[in-house]
């Protein structure tokens, strides 16, 4: 109910005392669960699709006859960098906006950021066009990571937030197995033009777009973000429409919620509290974000991009045919989330996170040196990946989970734009700068040091991970960070 004050009325605030976080935290599974799932989370796989591709596709763009004027380390390097770079802007642009205006405004124009960004860059007649085509979808894509992951983690109950929100996450390599197939197909020269075949590449992600644009249609606004930004009734209202449809559905009343809580109403937050609620109040859980962040974006920004030149070069791996080996590497990165996310929200989020980030760093080591000693052809080295990342990829979902799950609730897309684009910058336009001259050079050594800065970093942020890692399974989001608005002017409650 609410309790408002004359004066905070007269500026747009007021106190409400409601129930809706523990109402969705005790809610079973349901059809309407599966609806957030699909519409948000398929993003992902558009991501995977839109990344793999571009990298399986380099060394055709780079033939004479393409139809555009661009080399190999150019598509790696430069085009990869600045497709980070607008992602790291993105990031913050928008999940400032999310932060302010909604989760479910921004994640209808993020989507509509990168769609029109990726159906341009299939219209691209010159370098600078893709570059800048690059950089405009990948400044969509970083909007989305802010929208969606805070969306989702304020939707789905506590019990299931953690595999949720790692699949969710793990579901970018589906996107990278239909990337690599579909690159097989649109290169084969016998099927489609080789100035043509990119180009029908690029769109068929736009089509795809436009179908989860049309399920997204129907996912709600946060009621968390709601009742905190002075829409209590609003938030009530969908609470209630979504337990009846449970009840219809399970044929049974729905346990009593846990508790209630109360906040001050506010219109928005500035980047100052933000910042000192992130790096004053909750400073070892930003260096935990820090550290996990950097690991995951320099291992897969700067590794991965270069993994088919890196077939190319030392395994004499045909461009058209380099797909087929990502896709059985990207397979085994999206069942690392899918088989470990139940354990995150079980076993608990320390052990696993700090476990997947050393077991991953380690493998990478071994890969390394198998790879140095001359022991690997591109059968056994995708296979080394497989394995390596089958780990990496539940740890680096885990990410995000982290970052949009142990900061406040008025802070939380803006956290997550933050550690994902500052890890992403330092890891990820760095990395494939770096690393693309590294596999381009064709010493084996160059490559070796590649996987061994990836490793060193993983499992650095293991170790930070096994002392500073949060226990927020199957823990509400108020309990694990209380929000702004409920605390009093002492320091925040729940902080590590």
């Amino acid at each position: 109910m609410a309790k408002d004050d004359p004066l905070d009325m007269a500026v747009g605030t007021g106190t409400v005392t409601t129930s809706v976080p523990a109402r969705l935290d005790r809610l079973p599974w349901s059809r309407w669960h599966w609806m957030i799932v699909i519409g948000l989370g398929t993003v992902w796989i558009l991501d995977g699709l839109e990344v793999t591709v571009v990298g399986n596709i380099a060394g055709r763009l780079a033939e004479e006859g393409s139809g555009l004027p661009i080399t190999s380390a150019q598509v790696t390097g430069v085009a990869a960098a600045l497709y980070v770079a607008g992602a790291c802007s993105g990031a913050l642009f928008f999940g400032w906006l999310t932060d302010r205006y909604g989760r479910r405004k921004l994640f209808i124009i993020t989507l509509a950021v990168y769609l029109g960004a990726t159906a341009l860059t299939a219209l691209s007649f010159s370098s600078w066009w893709f570059f800048l085509c690059r950089f405009l979808t990948g400044f969509g894509i970083g909007g989305e990571y802010a929208a969606i992951n805070s969306a989702i983690d304020e939707l789905i109950p506590s019990k299931y937030r953690g595999r949720i929100n790692l699949i969710i996450n793990g579901s970018f390599w589906l996107g990278a197995v239909g990337g690599s197939l579909l690159s097989i197909v649109m290169l084969d020269t016998d099927i489609f033009p080789m100035n043509i075949g990119w180009r029908l590449t690029f769109g068929f992600g736009v089509v795809f777009g436009l179908v989860i644009l049309l399920v997204r249609r129907h996912v709600p606004e946060s009621p968390r973000w709601q009742f905190i930004h002075g829409q209590g009734d609003e938030a009530e209202r969908l609470v209630n429409e979504v337990e009846e449809g449970i009840r219809a559905e399970k044929g049974t009343e729905l346990p009593p919620p846990a508790g209630e809580i109360t906040i001050h109403t506010r219109r928005s937050i500035g980047f100052g509290t933000i910042a000192r609620t992130v790096f004053s109040h909750y400073r070892k859980r930003a260096a935990l974000g820090f550290a996990l962040f950097i690991g995951q974006a320099f291992l897969y920004n700067a590794i991965t991009f270069g993994f088919g030149a890196i077939l190319h070069t030392f395994f004499d791996v045909p461009t058209g045919s380099t797909g087929y080996y990502f896709a059985v590497i990207a397979i085994g990165n999206f069942f690392g989330p899918l088989l470990l996310g139940r354990f995150f929200d079980t076993v608990g989020r320390r052990i696993m996170i700090s476990g997947t980030y050393l077991l991953s760093g380690l493998l990478l080591f071994g890969t390394a040196w198998l790879f140095d000693s001359g022991r690997l052809t591109a059968t056994t080295l995708t296979a080394c990946w497989c394995v390596v990342l089958f780990f990496a990829s539940a740890g680096a979902s885990s990410a995000y989970l982290t970052v949009s799950e142990v900061f406040p609730m008025e802070t939380r897309a803006m956290a997550i734009a933050f550690f994902y684009a500052l890890g992403t910058a330092a890891g990820g336009i760095s990395g494939p700068l770096i690393f693309a001259k590294l596999t381009e050079s064709g010493v084996v050594a160059d490559t070796v040091l590649a996987f061994q800065i990836g490793a060193s970093l993983m499992t650095l942020a293991g170790v930070v991970a096994a002392f500073l890692a949060v226990p927020a399974e199957r823990r509400s989001l108020e309990e694990i960070a209380t929000p702004l608005s409920a605390q009093s002017a002492s320091e925040p409650s729940g902080r590590a």
